[in-house]
């Protein structure tokens, strides 16, 4: 069997970011139970990004360190998303043309809630290990923007949201599948899938979200379990606590990873307080780096801990990674790769760490007037023309990154323009 996994993975957490402490505070949010989120930044969509932008701008650099035979050899584009701008056309026909890929290649999209990056990567490796084109390279993008408004409804909907406003991030993870795993090489066949019906979260309407977030956190944590149990059967001699030298995790926000890996630890390892917080801190928290500076954008998370997980981990000698990705409503499932001492120079390239340094911060004015005018582009916007210098401090902080931006929408087609 060939070898398969990610050529190449990079991160775009946005352009603007806001320090969540700040919001907290302003929000009079109960600092004890803030504290407990793990969060630190989230990035901001401006009314002129969505995730079309969201996606290229993540996918460019890898395309751009392609030959031109090797970007041709990428013979399918699979977009991951539950923030799509259209019910019929695909965002991975807008990425496909302003990335300039070849024109013989698959395009299409796919939505699982937060789930949806992976079932994108798994249809890309199983492409790859078919082998029905060797050679072939597979351009994987999950990209996704938070909304924060619940949807009226009954009393089931009726949670109090101010908590997942500073964890809700945007942002998108690029990654090129093929037989050249430099970054991440996938144990094929070791996999453990779970998922049932249940309405913990969901978008009920395009531009809004509603859900139970006690019964999100508790489908999470049955999902965490009950796909690993399943990986376990799968493969021989696993255990939670040996098996893996790193763990990667969705995360909603690092409170709630925190939670899951306790709850793994006492069940599967019988571990003590003590030895859990020394394996979280040991295992978990690599991944928990750029999640905690992004927040969470949904079908991509896992990815990003991933990166994280790479970036901050010591791999002097190769080191197995368990993978953990959860979608609501809902599906789930545990995987693992192993990732090589070269690994960590290949994904240095991209520079992520400096990247997310170098977003603009927003005040909470600005930020407030973000949240009132991002409502100029919605779902179905028929028309409108965006105004690229609505806080003038972030395109001026882009300046020279070769970031694409929205323009305008012209009978609901939408034009994008390169800003250099």
């Amino acid at each position: 069997m060939v070898q398969v996994g990610i050529e190449a993975m990079n991160v775009f957490g946005g352009s603007a970011y806001l320090d969540v402490k700040q919001l907290a505070e302003h929000r009079n949010l109960d600092p004890a139970r803030f504290e407990n989120l793990l969060m630190k930044e989230k990035a901001v969509a401006l009314p002129y990004e969505d995730a079309v932008t969201f996606g290229v701008n993540a996918a460019k650099p890898l395309v751009d360190r392609l030959s031109e035979a090797e970007k041709n050899r990428i013979e399918m584009l699979i977009t991951c998303t539950e923030s799509g701008i259209d019910f019929g056309k695909s965002i991975s026909t807008y990425i496909h043309h302003y990335l300039g890929l070849n024109r013989n290649c698959r395009l299409f999209e796919l939505k699982q809630a937060c789930y949806s990056g992976t079932a994108g990567f798994q249809m890309a490796v199983n492409f790859i290990v078919s082998q029905v084109s060797p050679g072939a390279k597979v351009l994987v993008i999950a990209s996704d923007i938070s909304r924060f408004i619940a949807a009226e409804g009954g009393e089931a909907l009726s949670e109090d949201w101010s908590y997942a406003e500073p964890s809700g991030g945007a942002g998108a993870v690029a990654m090129l599948i093929s037989e050249n795993p430099y970054l991440f090489q996938v144990d094929v066949g070791a996999n453990g899938y779970y998922g049932y019906e249940v309405m913990d979260t969901c978008r009920p309407v395009p531009d809004s979200e509603a859900g139970d977030a006690d019964l999100s956190l508790m489908s999470y944590l049955d999902c965490c379990e009950q796909s690993f149990l399943e990986y376990r059967r799968r493969v021989e001699g696993v255990n939670y606590k040996d098996t893996f030298q790193y763990l990667a995790f969705h995360t909603p926000f690092g409170g709630m990873v925190k939670g899951a890996h306790r709850t793994m630890m006492r069940k599967m390892a019988k571990a003590t307080p003590n030895e859990i917080e020394a394996d979280f801190v040991q295992r978990v928290k690599p991944g928990l780096s750029y999640c905690q500076r992004v927040g969470n954008i949904m079908g991509a998370t896992v990815f990003l801990s991933l990166a994280g997980t790479i970036d901050k981990g010591a791999f002097d000698t190769p080191k197995r990674i368990g993978c953990f990705s959860y979608g609501s409503g809902c599906c789930s499932e545990f995987f693992s790769g192993v990732v090589m001492p070269q690994s960590k120079e290949h994904l240095a390239r991209f520079e992520i760490e400096h990247h997310l340094n170098d977003r603009y911060p927003l005040s909470m004015q600005e930020y407030e007037s973000l949240l009132q005018g991002s409502g100029a582009v919605r779902f179905g916007t028929r028309n409108a023309k965006l105004d690229l210098q609505f806080i003038p401090g972030v395109l001026d902080s882009s300046k020279g990154k070769g970031r694409l931006y929205l323009e305008e929408i012209h009978e609901f087609h939408r034009r994008y323009r390169w800003e250099s």
